[in-house]
């Protein structure tokens, strides 16, 4: 199984971030890798925002489509993901968000690992680089659209 963490300062109020994080439908405008996003089934309440996302990651010829269930918590700003199906084994990632002088503190952590152990085994090898390159990816999305 693969996992990281990664924190990071994002020049964003957390609100504006965390809907950024929830609008998977804008993904492929901004994240490395992203070529398509969809939500499905969103139901929201009170205390939760809850739907199905596809997500179509990786290249024009090479790509897979997965499909998981997005939880955000509202009372502790908390975004916990896990994978519904095929082509992953297992997912599950967190995104827990903290208000710091008009920036958020993201704290991203995730686990997972593909059902093809080749895929895995590549993965494994370039995860942190990618993942940190998502990371920089809601950045620089941030600064676009909230530093204007």
């Amino acid at each position: 199984m693969s996992s990281a963490s990664i924190k990071k300062i994002i020049p964003c109020k957390k609100k504006q971030l965390i809907e950024m994080v929830l609008d998977i439908e804008k993904y492929p405008e901004f994240v490395p890798w992203c070529l398509d996003g969809k939500i499905h089934d969103k139901k929201e309440s009170e205390d939760l925002i809850q739907f199905k996302g596809d997500l179509k990651v990786g290249k024009k010829f090479l790509n897979e489509t997965y499909t998981s269930l997005v939880t955000y918590h509202k009372q502790i700003d908390k975004i916990i993901v896990t994978n519904i199906g095929e082509p992953l084994k297992f997912l599950e990632n967190e995104w827990e968000f903290k208000e710091i002088n008009h920036s958020t503190q993201l704290n991203f952590n995730i686990n997972f690992e593909l059902k093809n152990n080749i895929l895995n085994a590549i993965m494994k090898r370039s995860f942190k680089m990618g993942l940190n390159k998502i990371a920089d990816a809601f950045e620089k999305r941030a600064l676009e659209i909230y530093k204007k």
